[in-house]
């Protein structure tokens, strides 16, 4: 009898999970299938599901649209690799503080660093502009990382100052015993323990970069200097103002590449980052 409840009770679960997973796969699928279609069969009305025959002509197309979708791929890569290295780096060290170091009013700065959460990203555009403007960085990757890093930090400090509090104190004091300072307490003891925390953010971060669109769009003028995003939204454009389907499933299949081959090697990583990160 319970053995039998047990059953029914998985079988929920299971088919449960399996639901979600095709919800979720499903416009991927959708996305993939469209890309190999001909630019026709892609802007057919109905749609079809499956391809006719398959065909390369919108990757083709796509990796010959301007400067060749490499050098997008490129510029958001190095977007992405700035934001992150300047977010682990930063957030580490912020987290580190917060969680080990008795400075006054700390409590009161770590709320309001929590308090610019809830600034909405698109009020302060005009601000970020004149701001990148005067550091002659507007127009520049490494201006549009700096913005990206700078909104990822709240929460990545938040996530690391979690990470680093379940650590237990007694360590502190054997690593002090054993001569290490602050610093090599932090590299030789803290981030082995913290890591799953560390890549978390550093996900988190990239996939923020990555995706980044709106910023991009703003403060990108020089079409050799577009990222992905950017990229695939004058790329999209087909005959008298109509939208590429095809070229654009493509664009998007090979933008989500990247993410889910990431998240697939750190996962491990990733799940216990965020129990170790949400739970003090």
């Amino acid at each position: 009898m319970v053995s039998s409840r047990i059953f029914r009770q998985r079988l929920l679960w299971y088919l449960i999970c399996s639901g979600i997973a095709v919800l979720f796969l499903t416009p991927m699928i959708w996305s993939l299938l469209t890309s190999w279609k001909t630019p026709n069969e892609a802007n057919a009305a109905p749609p079809t599901v499956w391809p006719s025959k398959l065909s390369p002509e919108n990757y083709v197309a796509l990796l010959n649209y301007g400067d060749g979708m490499f050098h997008y791929f490129g510029n958001s890569l190095t977007v992405a690799g700035l934001t992150v290295g300047g977010v682990v780096i930063l957030s580490t060290l912020a987290g580190y503080g917060f969680s080990r170091f008795r400075v006054p009013f700390k409590g009161t700065v770590f709320l309001l660093l929590l308090v610019t959460l809830m600034i909405p990203f698109q009020s302060i555009l005009t601000p970020l502009f004149l701001v990148l403007r005067i550091l002659h960085l507007q127009n520049s990757l490494v201006g549009l990382a700096l913005v990206n890093t700078t909104f990822q930090l709240p929460f990545s400090i938040f996530m690391l100052r979690n990470s680093f509090d379940v650590i237990p104190h007694e360590l502190d004091d054997a690593a002090a015993i054993d001569g290490c300072n602050s610093w090599r307490m932090l590299v030789r003891v803290f981030l082995p323990i913290a890591l799953p925390g560390v890549v978390s953010v550093a996900l988190f971060a990239f996939l923020a970069s990555w995706n980044e669109f709106l910023a991009a769009l703003i403060f990108l003028t020089d079409s050799d200097k577009f990222t992905l995003p950017v990229m695939l939204l004058n790329a999209q454009s087909g005959y008298l103002g109509s939208v590429d389907w095809g070229l654009l499933q493509a664009g998007i299949t090979i933008t989500v590449l990247p993410c889910a081959i990431l998240f697939l090697i750190l996962q491990r990583y990733y799940v216990s980052g965020l129990v170790s990160g949400a739970v003090k």
